[in-house]
């Protein structure tokens, strides 16, 4: 077994009375897509800037290892092993996309033709091969998402922080980005991604830990945080009125509603209970018109484990516009 990526203990960081991050553990395994999810302040940004070497954690942390170098004793070889996209695009509008990936290249000390040659294949690889001559301003909010994570690649880093990497962007660049971030994990590359998007952490993490108020409220695979919320349910739909009130009496434990003759039966969507329910249904000469089976979504996670803070935008709602006037980060 290899070392993790990334290990924290007892994480910590305050700003003068308010804790931001109250000894957060992590452990992020080579090669896989970490998720690190909560709500709008929960300190989702400041564990990335941590981790990646742009602010100090507090004294009282642990230890904190990335790449399987010590954070306190190597931040130099933390940085050599690791590649940041911010929230906000570090790409130079005044410049064109090449332009932008040629400056990464001498910012990694790489020799001109080296340079060349990996800011070549990666605008190839980013489907910006076309747009490389022309000033990035006249990007797209995709393209100048890709070409963001074009220049986080230069220096070949075995781990990249993505934070909030789509946030703005409309459904299909986000789908786009999605496809990107898959082809890095089967590269070997590990991603710790943070977002705003449920359905993002549903996609793409391996594991996903939920950040609340400065402390890891749960952890797991996106089913194992399903299942540990309430809410599963079978329903069954009839149009005879007589088939309906059979399946009263046959499964006295189900929610009747009589206007839409339909029974909601709790269940945790397994394929024994649901079997069950239908043969009992068969036992009594019953059948269901229709049935559907809901189980909780990380939706129901979310407001179950950060006590109904609002959920961040959704893709299905208006995109947040663009920030151009943030800083950049210090760390690619």
């Amino acid at each position: 077994m290899t070392d993790p990526a990334i290990t924290a203990n007892g994480l910590r960081k305050s700003y003068g009375d308010k804790t931001v991050l109250d000894g957060v553990d992590l452990t992020v395994a080579e090669g896989t897509v970490f998720s690190l999810l909560g709500p709008n302040g929960a300190g989702k940004t400041t564990a990335v800037k941590i981790l990646s070497t742009l602010i100090s954690p507090a004294p009282a942390s642990g230890e904190i290892r990335v790449g399987g170098h010590d954070l306190a004793a190597s931040p130099h070889e933390v940085r050599a092993a690791i590649g940041v996209t911010g929230q906000f695009s570090a790409v130079d509008g005044l410049i064109t996309g090449e332009e932008n990936m040629l400056l990464m290249a001498d910012l990694h000390h790489l020799p001109k033709a080296e340079g060349r040659r990996a800011a070549a294949e990666l605008l190839e690889r980013f489907d910006l091969t076309d747009a490389a001559k022309k000033p990035a301003h006249s990007y797209s909010g995709g393209m100048k998402r890709r070409l963001d994570i074009a220049m986080t690649l230069v220096g070949s880093p075995r781990i990249i922080f993505l934070d909030e990497p789509t946030t703005g962007l409309d459904p299909r660049s986000r789908h786009n980005m999605w496809q990107i971030v898959r082809e890095l994990v089967t590269d070997g590359v590990t991603v710790f991604l943070t977002t705003q998007y449920l359905q993002e952490a549903d996609e793409l993490a391996d594991r996903i830990a939920v950040l609340n108020d400065g402390k890891i409220v749960a952890e797991g695979t996106a089913e194992e945080l399903k299942r540990i919320v309430p809410g599963g349910h079978v329903r069954l739909r009839f149009t005879e009125p007589t088939a309906y009130q059979g399946a009263v009496s046959a499964l006295n434990e189900a929610t009747p509603d009589d206007d839409a003759l339909s029974l909601q039966i709790p269940s945790g969507g397994s394929q024994r209970e649901l079997r069950a329910v239908l043969d009992r249904l068969d036992a009594a000469g019953i059948e269901a018109d229709e049935l559907t089976v809901h189980t909780p979504d990380l939706d129901d996670v979310f407001i179950a484990l950060t006590g109904g803070a609002t959920i961040p935008n959704q893709p299905n709602q208006p995109n947040q516009p663009n920030q151009p006037n943030q800083p950049k980060d210090a760390v690619r």
